[in-house]
């Protein structure tokens, strides 16, 4: 029996451009339209969404408004509004592979213990990036681990110190995921508010969702993977390969990045007094010394973040 599949486009004051491709390649998929639903979730965007964007191509579109600004909330609407088994989260600046719904939907139905998959994600840069950009890691969520699966599972852990988290991990461009490992974790966010502030909001340049819903369903017995035969392109601005955008993120991933681990019972590190931090953030400065070039202005900012996660760890 064929799984039944919605992809859901979480979206904020999208470029025109950008999402236009996003759809264009929806358009292209090689699993015909009447397998899947498409929903447009408008984070309260203005112009509305709705305003300017056709999706009459497609027989079982909607655009839904979720007001409650937030990435966290736009998927919250897109998983109680999306009636199939399998969810497939693409950002408005993904291009998916015309045969990346058919693929994904191939592996889910051969492995019954994966809740969540995740591929290959490259980029297309709206103008080159400096040399020093090749210096960083993981960044803008860009990921290619080779062209073997992997596959990954906490069923096995003893205990939370026991977990761990692959750097191959899906992100969310192009997560695919079944309904019922994603469940847990909407259950959780009712009970946990400040999980709901763990991703991006408006302006924020917070990261942490993708790790905390990752994270649950690993905990809930379900296995992750990673499926190089998923491929999409990411469409990254020219403003995003600033050094102070990418200062900015990188605080801030790292920040959310210790709140997400103590939240599933993991601190590798400290908390630490909050009236420390001018002096430990003026021990690295000097330490990590960026003043001498971006990428050490890059790292400073993240270690920056780690002190700020450790200082609000309760």
């Amino acid at each position: 029996m064929s799984l039944s599949l919605t992809v859901a486009i979480c979206t904020y004051n999208p470029r025109r451009d950008y999402l236009t491709r996003a759809i264009a390649a929806l358009q292209q998929q090689t699993l015909p339209l009447t397998d899947w639903d498409l929903l447009v979730i408008d984070n309260a965007s203005s112009p509305a969404v709705a305003d300017w964007l056709d999706l009459s191509w497609h027989p079982r579109a909607h655009i839904v408004v979720e007001s409650r600004q937030g990435l966290t909330s736009a998927r919250l609407r897109a998983f109680h509004t999306a009636q199939t088994e399998i969810l497939v989260f693409v950002d408005d600046d993904n291009v998916l592979a015309h045969n990346y719904l058919q693929q994904g939907l191939a592996v889910l139905g051969r492995s019954p213990q994966l809740g969540a998959i995740g591929g290959k994600c490259l980029p297309e840069f709206e103008q080159a990036p400096a040399l020093w950009f090749q210096e960083m890691e993981a960044s803008l969520g860009l990921q290619d681990f080779g062209d073997e699966e992997k596959v990954h599972t906490w069923a096995s852990a003893a205990a939370p110190a026991d977990r761990q988290y692959p750097a191959w991990a899906p992100i969310g461009a192009g997560l695919m995921l079944r309904r019922a490992a994603m469940a847990a974790y909407c259950d959780s966010l009712a009970n946990d508010p400040r999980r709901l502030a763990l991703d991006r909001t408006g302006n924020s340049l917070t990261s942490g969702g993708d790790n905390d819903l990752i994270m649950t369903i690993l905990e809930q017995g379900w296995a992750i993977g990673y499926v190089p035969q998923l491929s999409l392109l990411h469409l990254i601005a020219a403003g995003r390969l600033s050094p102070d955008y990418l200062c900015r993120m990188n605080r801030a991933a790292c920040r959310s990045w210790v709140q997400v681990l103590d939240l599933h019972g993991l601190r590798p590190w400290p908390k630490i007094p909050a009236w420390t931090l001018p002096l430990r953030r003026l021990k690295s400065y000097l330490h990590l010394r960026p003043w001498t070039s971006t990428t050490a202005a890059i790292h400073w900012q993240r270690a920056c973040g780690l002190l700020e996660g450790q200082a609000q760890l309760p």
